[in-house]
């Protein structure tokens, strides 16, 4: 199966049309800092993501204080600081990891999550694929002394930000009052007794780490919290946003039922590509080496993954035989590049691939209802919701 304009004779889509479901509110809500230079370009975004001489420009990044790198979330280090940490949790991330451990928990909660959906007939799509992200990440970070489930439910609270900006007042303080005790419960309900387990019996995993360099609780609850918002969100909005496609397009979830391995994950990749989950990343010139001014670029993702001379023709189009006719990965900028990119990729891509393996193959499985898309301001990027599956009872 392709749509590409070789196998159409020429691209089906005009200026201005896409196959994207994110577009439109991409368009409407991404906001780019202000003195940020805007960089559409994939080959100039690539090339700033890989330069080693710029630092993290996003999330408040320059005015994060470093002077104690223990204490600093990943996310925020750079250099040596930076490429020490990142080799202290490479090991979490690697095929063996992958295949060894993160498969055992994926198959498990899958085989739960649908069996809970055969029961019921019903289910929805966002809420069983953040269980499922959380469980994965969980593990990676250590939170496995709590129950997934009830988890799932606080970070959902904690971290949901898209439908609070068109309520009154009210319904705002509400919704902020409701995301501190979310916050509260995940601290102690979640984290205390992980760390209280791990005094006790250090294990594999980040707060293990975290415990052996007496990192504060306020380190701690962020490193949570980075982990939750990169590991566990973004990759339940790449879940849902390929289900979507797949459950609405019987012909590309035919391709990916048929296909191996190679082929589901380069259906993925290209859904990613038209539909990135983060909209901007960001890099800065250090002050230090520029006699103390500094010079802002924002990556625009969707812009440099749609740039033709990087993606080809038709750059619109859901086209799965576009990276292998490019000669490419197919990953693009989808999850970085450089010393920053996603050190949870693979986690990202297999279990994604495995729970829609499993998912599309349920008898009767069919999309009851779309999710609403939403724009979280606070990570610049779409959310999606209340999407209803529906299958066979069995």
């Amino acid at each position: 199966m392709a749509t590409s304009s070789e196998s159409t004779g020429g691209c089906p889509y005009a200026p201005g049309e896409t196959e994207s479901k994110s577009a439109a509110i991409h368009a409407q809500r991404v906001q780019v800092m202000a003195g940020a230079e805007l960089i559409r370009s994939f080959a100039r975004g690539r090339e700033l993501l890989l330069d080693k001489e710029l630092l993290q420009g996003g999330a408040g990044a320059p005015g994060i204080d470093i002077s104690e790198p223990d204490n600093v979330p990943v996310f925020y280090l750079d250099g040596p600081d930076h490429r020490q940490r990142r080799a202290s949790i490479a090991p979490y991330f690697t095929p063996k990891a992958i295949t060894g451990r993160y498969h055992q928990i994926i198959e498990r909660e899958t085989q739960r999550l649908l069996g809970q959906l055969r029961r019921d007939g019903r289910a929805q799509l966002d809420v069983i694929a953040f269980e499922l992200t959380v469980a994965v990440a969980a593990n990676i970070v250590g939170l496995t002394n709590s129950e997934i489930p009830k988890m799932a439910r606080r970070l959902a609270t904690m971290l949901s930000a898209a439908w609070y900006h068109d309520r009154d007042l009210v319904a705002r303080i509400s919704a902020g009052l409701r995301k501190s005790a979310a916050m509260v419960g995940f601290y102690t309900r979640d984290i205390t007794p992980a760390l209280r387990a791990r005094r006790r019996a250090p294990q594999d995993d980040l707060l293990s780490q975290l415990l052996a360099k007496k990192a504060s609780r306020k380190t701690i609850l962020i490193e949570c919290m980075t982990y939750a918002a990169a590991g566990m969100v973004t990759t339940r909005e790449f879940i849902v946003m390929c289900a979507w496609h797949l459950l609405e397009r019987p012909e590309l979830r035919r391709d990916f039922l048929e296909g191996d391995e190679e082929r589901q994950f380069a259906i993925l990749l290209e859904i990613l590509r038209l539909e990135p989950i983060a909209a901007l990343l960001y890099r800065r010139s250090d002050p230090a080496k520029s006699g103390g001014k500094s010079t802002t670029f924002a990556v625009d993702l969707r812009a440099a993954m749609t740039d033709e001379e990087a993606v080809g023709p038709c750059p619109h189009a859901l086209d799965p035989d576009r990276a292998k006719r490019m000669k490419t990965s197919g990953t693009y900028l989808s999850f970085g590049t450089g010393a920053h990119h996603c050190p949870g990729r693979q986690v990202a891509l297999h279990e994604t691939r495995m729970f829609l393996d499993a998912l599309l193959r349920v008898p009767g499985i069919r999309l009851e209802r779309p999710p609403e898309i939403g724009w979280s301001s606070l990570l610049m990027s779409y959310e999606l919701r209340d999407a209803v599956l529906a299958s066979d009872r069995g």
